[in-house]
């Protein structure tokens, strides 16, 4: 349920597009992101208290780019285009963007020319990110320049009467130093925004929703034990009681002794968990496939199917409930604009076209740090909302290549050392996600007087805000030592361990 007070951003295809609504968030009021050619009598009917034109790739002037219809800036919402948005505005209101503009990225040095709304306490000169093909070179009729760069002379500019401001930069990257406050005062200086969305307002007005989809029907909301099926779960109890059916998959694809613990801590939490085990169905479908897509289609498949066919022991089910993120359906599908795909999730991409059930989804516009909050809220335990992310695919996504029982029991073991050591370290809970992958090579080794020819273990560990983007962690060398010695020494079939240190982007967490 959208709340009455909120900020829309429009998608021209940015990278940071979903930060845009996320800053907005952290300053207390929704934002919401739809794409670049939402229509007009849709923004008309939802009266947005702003409204944010993102960033893109494209120029202006290229044929099939996107646009913006120019009656949006005849709608008296104050607007706010950032980057490609001030390059639009510009464009449909009479101003001039060189296509052959020295392209700039990187941090520079914004002088500010004019600090009484959108540059607000913020001083003479800040640091700013630029990343810009094509420039502003002439603003438009009515126009004045508030900012410029030593690069970009017209760098922020505003037609106050309008309330249309337009910047170069991007405030809502964290290179940005004051990116925040210039959000923060678009949204209460100058959209006149009071605040106040939070986890506890999202909860109730949650809660009132789902009480009004599901009425007197039932819902099968899908547990894996992560942080977001259990905050879900916890968050059905409280809306619909006897009425969610709580059923635990066993795909066989799950860490060492995860399917025990799962089952424990739910009945800690008051929720009675149905457990089913279909190791065996989901293996033996996997069975020779080692592309990843397909891997992952075939879990959500099977995942449906295991689904509908225990929702007929019961009566009055129409609901599936899941805990999908916003990143998830940036990185599934262009849904929301011109994002590119990067890979299918199987919560979403995964799940066939015809369902039995309707689908619940009341996180798909939350990010991870917001689900926490939620849960936080709602009274569950730090080691519950801290536990590292894990794959709805599991462990089919961290064995690259065919999946085998062996394989599977060589992981299982290296994955268990690998979190041992971390939280033996202190280190756990100063990051995002650690795993370990098991590659599908052999390497050479010698293990006591003799010659070896056995797998290699892959360890990843990153620290992350919202999983979009992921910087690999630093650990210690002893640490790193332990492991590779205790991997090598306790799991047979292992001879050589490995550190991935790569970033996000370009590569993803996960491996596959």
């Amino acid at each position: 349920m959208r709340p009455s007070e909120f900020i829309l951003v429009l998608d021209f295809g940015s990278q940071y597009t979903q930060l845009i609504a996320r800053r907005i968030r952290e300053l207390g009021v929704y934002s919401e992101v739809q794409p670049f050619n939402f229509p007009i009598d849709e923004i008309v009917r939802s009266k947005p208290k702003g409204i944010i034109l993102s960033g893109g790739p494209a120029s202006v002037y290229e044929n099939g780019s996107p646009q913006v219809d120019v009656k949006l800036f005849e709608l008296g919402i104050p607007v706010l285009g950032i980057c490609y948005g001030l390059q639009l505005i510009a464009y449909n209101l009479g101003g001039e963007v060189d296509r052959f503009a020295k392209r700039e990225y990187g941090k520079a040095i914004l002088k500010i020319e004019k600090d009484d709304d959108l540059f607000y306490g913020l001083g003479s000169n800040t640091v700013v990110w630029m990343s810009h093909g094509d420039a502003l070179v002439k603003a438009p009729d009515g126009f004045e320049v508030i900012g410029q760069t030593e690069n970009s002379p017209i760098c922020a500019i505003r037609k106050k009467d309008k309330k249309i401001y337009g910047v170069q930069f991007h405030p809502e990257v964290a290179h940005t130093e004051k990116g925040i406050d210039m959000l923060k005062n678009f949204v209460y200086k100058i959209c006149e925004c009071h605040g106040g969305w939070n986890a506890e307002f999202f909860i109730e007005n949650t809660i009132k929703e789902i009480k009004d989809t599901v009425k007197d029907k039932k819902v099968i909301c899908a547990v894996s034990g992560g942080v977001d099926s259990t905050v879900l779960a916890v968050l059905l109890n409280k809306a619909i009681g006897k009425n969610l059916i709580a059923i635990y998959i066993d795909n066989g694809l799950m860490r060492k002794n995860e399917s025990i613990e799962v089952i424990e801590m739910f009945k800690k939490l008051g929720i009675n968990v149905h457990y089913v085990g279909a190791g065996e169905i989901f293996l033996e479908r996997l069975h020779g496939v080692v592309e990843p897509e397909m891997k992952r289609k075939i879990i959500g498949h099977t995942f449906v199917e295991v689904f509908e066919r225990e929702a007929e022991k019961f009566v009055d089910v129409e609901f599936l409930a899941q805990g999908t993120l916003y990143p998830d359906v940036i990185e599934s599908t262009s849904y929301r604009g011109p994002s590119s795909k990067i890979k299918t999730h199987h919560n979403v991409g995964g799940l066939p076209e015809k369902m039995k059930f309707k689908l619940i989804e009341p996180f798909r516009e939350l990010f991870k740090d917001e689900v926490r909050r939620v849960g936080k809220s709602l009274g569950l335990d730090d080691e519950i909302l801290n536990r590292h992310p894990f794959p709805g695919p599991g462990l089919a996504v961290r064995i690259i290549g065919e999946i085998t029982h062996e394989k599977l029991e060589i992981l299982r073991n290296a994955d268990e050392i690998l979190i041992e050591e971390i939280k033996k370290a202190n280190l756990y809970d100063k990051m995002w996600q650690a795993f370990a992958v098991l590659l599908p090579v052999r390497s050479v080794g010698v293990m006591g007087d003799e010659r070896s020819y056995e797998y290699v273990i892959a360890l990843r560990a990153v620290t992350s805000q919202d999983g979009m983007t992921a910087d690999w962690v630093r650990l210690p060398y002893d640490v790193l030592e332990r492991i590779s010695s205790r991997i090598v020494n306790e799991v047979r079939g292992v001879n050589r361990v490995v550190y991935d240190i790569t970033t996000k982007p370009p590569a993803t967490i996960e491996w596959e």
